[in-house]
């Protein structure tokens, strides 16, 4: 893949995550990628998600942490 690609795609990734959450760094934005493609493979797949969740129930516990963590994140950020 190109990496002029993966250099700007990483910079959208981390301006998506500073308007998302109020601030980014390399953790953050690595949450924000998992959260936003589980979310869309659970829309978009939902029997794939509940297999996978099935599979790995205490990567499913990770994600729900993950995705509870942004919501607040974001709800804060919001609330400024």
């Amino acid at each position: 893949m190109d990496s002029a690609l993966n250099e700007q795609f990483d910079a959208l990734i981390d301006k998506y995550s500073e308007l998302l959450l109020g601030e980014s760094n390399e953790e953050l934005n690595e949450k924000v990628k998992m959260w936003a493609l589980y979310t869309y493979i659970a829309k978009t797949m939902p029997a794939l998600a509940k297999h996978w969740n099935t599979l790995y129930p205490d990567a499913k516990e990770e994600m729900k942490k993950i995705i509870y963590e942004i919501k607040q994140m974001n709800e804060e950020h919001r609330g400024k």
